[in-house]
């Protein structure tokens, strides 16, 4: 799958966000996410309404210390397709 946005993805323990250089979006939930990245996506003006836009989420393993990452088998990289 090719995406058309890829953005870096964080957990705080609290919200997850996923950020590049001109968008960033937030949720306590991954469908909060999702909504949000929406939102970031429209107000970007990348991309026009009716767009489907591809995002890749890559995770950033670095904020896991070194020696826990071994165990971090639960993180995750994701695409979503988001309907503007």
């Amino acid at each position: 799958m090719r995406a058309d946005v890829e953005t870096r993805l964080v957990d705080d323990g609290v919200r997850w966000t996923a950020q590049n250089e001109y968008l960033t979006a937030s949720g306590k939930t991954l469908p909060e996410l999702d909504q949000d990245m929406k939102r970031a996506l429209r107000e970007s003006g990348r991309f026009s309404e009716g767009t489907r836009v591809v995002v890749f989420m890559g995770f950033d393993f670095s904020q896991i210390p070194t020696w826990l990452r071994q165990y971090s088998y639960h993180y995750f990289n994701r695409f979503v397709t988001i309907e503007l």
